[in-house]
């Protein structure tokens, strides 16, 4: 998994409430176990037209959002089925950083899993970002992890917590298997003293 430190990119406004994780990854796509290849079907629905062809009213569809990595996102987001087809989707599209006033609780535990953060913020503020990204692609925001900062392209600051867990994983791009080979060492010592021990084993 990539470190997440610092990012400094486009922010996509999304203010939707209640995007389901059928939303952003539809279960037709959901036919590999592979994290990638899925962020060509990411919010399919809106994405395009049945015929394939692109709906350009769609934020991410628009020329000034194409390549963002933050999208600012309306309440619940991540809602509906617990799939990780979703975090995948969104980090094989690009998307790095979510925001929003809440998220499912499946989905949120998810997104750090794949190296992306989700940020709770109170409505207020997400209203200042949503705005700040409404700007196009010359309004870039910087998200901070090691500073827990978002900072607007204007210069506005504004703080964020997050769980020091989840934080120490996402600086040092650990997921659940990175954290296992962080003790290699303990475990390879307790294997060499189980075959010892129970060499029939």
């Amino acid at each position: 998994m990539e470190k997440f430190e610092k990012l400094h990119g486009i922010a996509a406004p999304m203010p939707l409430v209640n995007i389901d994780t059928d939303m952003i990854i539809p279960k037709v796509f959901l036919k590999s176990i592979q994290r990638t290849g899925f962020g060509a079907n990411l919010f399919d629905e809106m994405r395009f037209n049945r015929d394939g062809t692109e709906i350009p009213d769609f934020v991410l569809n628009k020329p000034q959002y194409r390549k963002a990595e933050i999208l600012v996102a309306g309440d619940n987001f991540g809602c509906g089925s617990s799939r990780e087809h979703a975090p995948w989707a969104i980090a094989d599209f690009g998307i790095k950083c979510i925001i929003s006033t809440s998220f499912a609780d499946i989905f949120f535990n998810n997104s750090f899993k794949n190296g992306i953060l989700p940020i709770v913020l109170p409505q207020e503020q997400v209203d200042i970002l949503m705005a700040d990204a409404e700007k196009g692609e010359n309004a870039r925001m910087t998200v901070d992890l090691e500073a827990q900062e978002i900072t607007t392209s204007d210069g506005q600051v504004i703080p964020f917590d997050v769980d020091a867990f989840k934080k120490h994983c996402l600086l040092n791009g650990l997921d659940d298997i990175g954290l296992t080979m962080e003790k290699k060492t303990s475990i390879d010592a307790f294997e060499e003293q189980a075959a010892q021990a129970r060499p029939w084993v």
